[in-house]
């Protein structure tokens, strides 16, 4: 009697034979992709069994079309080594005769090296210094010398800045921001403490997932209040005082904390795992041996939450621990990419085409970057690189297409393969968006990303596949298929053009210090900020605030646009309520919305 076959390969046969039974019908096939790799029982976290069957129903199809693995490769499966979390391995501070451990008091930040460090403590402010060309000077460092010292700083930014200032220091304002400062100007170890004015005031930094890198090359840990008082008590000052010194904005001088030394240990344990690229191509069969840029790359992540233990779920409290399924996110792409594969393996080719499924997507973009770094062919033979990062819930038959300047052909190129599709374009110019087309731009590669709004689902146990638009999935699929041929197509190459972010983009997670649970809708250009959706039972839910809503002003600041809004961002205070005025169906009205802290 044979073995049952596992679990995984049963499912894989499963979809396998529904793909048969579907030959026929596009929108069909496209919807038994989604189904089966949104229905995994373990979710599809990097590194685990959901991943891995995930990974091996996407060998199958491709296989089924006869793609063949990328030069030097034996296997379409490409593994990549990453940092799986980190856990505070047992950290303390003592100074004098009194000693700090436990998290309540102390614990190492998961950027942190592990190491013990004694010496002499530098206040340093809020540890932030703005690189030359920001059109202001600020330098917590200036007059210090903390060469071989143990810098304390502030978290975040000065809390009552004015909004201009404010905005831009927020962007520099992230942990290894701040690590990178101490570390370069010689000081041996960095520590952390939220001021009695700032969120999450004095509490530790919780030990958070921090996978896109190890250590910053110093030991780091964040103190409590407690601990902060007892090593500002010799020197007579308070950090109430100090840091309302320095929240206007304007430069307050560090200082060295008189007779205080100190002994750090920081302690952190990372887990190494491992991850999986798929990555095909279909061999040009018309090749030209003139081409400058004979590949062409098309991708999306496969990846997603598993059950959202790392920290980036917005699950509410009721849905904490279930499966998220991440049909939108990404399972929609990752289907686009196979409908776009079996098209083009039916057509004549005068370009080499990738297909890559990236794992790793939502901890750091780390599958495409190790794909980057280790490419197997070289960058600059790249003409193209498409990527396509929630496409299954299209509204209104907008499609959004980000990253359109990196290459002067991309307008015209989209204007010809739209006449037959019909879309209503959303052309954006930013290519700097928190997806794996941002690895192959930093590669120097013409990207395009292709997006279809968010939704009050995002990274939610409830993004379903039942809740998929399978035909402008399809829709969107033979778009992206005549995209490509026009690209093969070329004798000329794709001139990759680079884009400097704006001065009014987004500032980066790690600076981000407040939580609204607003969702914008990206898909439409409206004056003022238009809400795709709210998060259940999230500040703006509890405000009174809907899907549709456009939000024109906050605290008196007129918000014209989704960077308005961000800016907005910086200058709320957790727990405090704001003034939010916004059109519902054309009529205005206002509203109290109380932000929370981002922890």
């Amino acid at each position: 009697m044979n073995a049952p076959l596992p679990i995984i390969a049963c499912a894989a046969l499963l979809a396998l034979a529904q793909l048969d039974a579907y030959a026929q019908d596009p929108v069909s096939r496209i919807r038994a992709h989604v189904v089966a790799l949104a229905a995994d029982t373990e979710g599809r976290m990097t590194g685990s069994a959901g991943e891995r069957r995930a990974a091996d129903y996407i060998g199958a199809q491709l296989r089924r079309i006869g793609a063949q693995a990328l030069p030097g490769q034996g296997d379409y499966r490409v593994p990549f080594q990453f940092t799986a979390g980190a856990r505070d391995g047992g950290s303390s501070i003592a100074l004098g005769g009194r000693a700090f451990a436990g998290r309540t008091d102390v614990q190492a930040l998961s950027l942190s090296d592990s190491g013990t460090i004694a010496g002499p403590v530098v206040f340093a402010g809020y540890g932030i210094v703005l690189p030359d060309g920001q059109g202001a000077g600020y330098d917590s460092y200036a007059s210090l010398d903390v060469k071989d010292k143990i810098v304390l700083v502030l978290r975040y930014a000065p809390e009552a800045a004015d909004p201009q200032t404010k905005h831009l220091l927020a962007r520099y304002s992230g942990l290894r921001y701040k690590a990178l400062a101490a570390r370069t100007r010689g000081a041996k170890a960095l520590l952390v403490v939220s001021g009695p004015n700032s969120p999450n005031a004095g509490e530790p930094i919780p030990m958070s997932l921090d996978t896109a890198l190890s250590g910053s090359g110093i030991v780091a840990a964040s103190i409590s209040a407690r601990v902060a008082e007892a090593l500002l008590a010799p020197s007579g000052r308070a950090l109430s005082d100090m840091q309302r010194a320095l929240d206007s904005g304007k430069h307050v001088a560090g200082f060295d904390l008189r007779d205080t030394s100190v002994t750090l240990s920081a302690s952190v344990v990372r887990e190494q795992q491992t991850g999986n690229n798929i990555l095909a191509y279909l061999p040009a069969t018309q090749p030209s041996p003139g081409l400058a840029q004979p590949w062409i790359v098309v991708g999306a992540h496969y990846d997603h939450l598993g059950h959202g233990q790392a920290g980036n779920s917005l699950a509410g409290k009721d849905e904490a621990g279930r499966v998220h399924h991440g049909a939108d996110d990404n399972a929609s792409g990752s289907a686009a990419v196979l409908a776009i594969a079996e098209a083009l393996a039916r057509e004549p080719r005068r370009r080499n085409i990738a297909f890559a499924f990236w794992s790793g997507e939502e901890l750091g973009l780390l599958g495409s970057a190790a794909f980057v770094a280790n490419p197997a062919f070289p960058m600059d033979r790249v003409a193209a690189y498409l990527n396509f990062d929630m496409v299954g819930r299209m509204r209104d038959n907008k499609l959004v297409v980000q990253a359109t300047a990196t290459s002067a052909a991309w307008p015209g190129i989209l204007e010809r393969a739209n006449v037959a599709a019909g879309f209503d374009l959303v052309l954006q110019d930013d290519p700097h968006q928190p997806t794996d087309s941002a690895s192959f731009n930093q590669a120097g590669v013409a990207t395009l990303n292709f997006f279809t709004g968010a939704h009050a689902d995002y990274h939610r146990p409830t993004d379903t596949a039942d809740k998929i638009n399978y035909e402008d999935l399809d829709r969107v699929a033979a778009f992206a298929t005549a995209i490509v041929k026009r690209i093969a197509a070329r004798d000329e190459p794709m001139t990759f053009v680079k884009v400097e972010p704006r001065a009014g983009d987004r500032a980066s997670r790690a600076g981000v210090r407040i939580f609204t649970g607003t969702i914008p809708d990206y898909t439409t250009e409206s004056k003022g900020l238009l809400l795709g959706g709210v998060v259940g039972g999230g500040p703006a839910d509890r405000a009174g605030l809907q899907k549709g809503d456009v939000i024109v002003e906050i605290g008196g600041q007129t918000i014209a646009n989704i960077y308005d809004y961000t800016y907005a961002l910086d200058a709320m205070k957790a727990d405090q309520p704001i003034k939010v005025v916004y059109l519902r169906s054309g009529e205005r009205r206002e509203t109290m919305l109380t932000p929370a802290a981002r922890k």
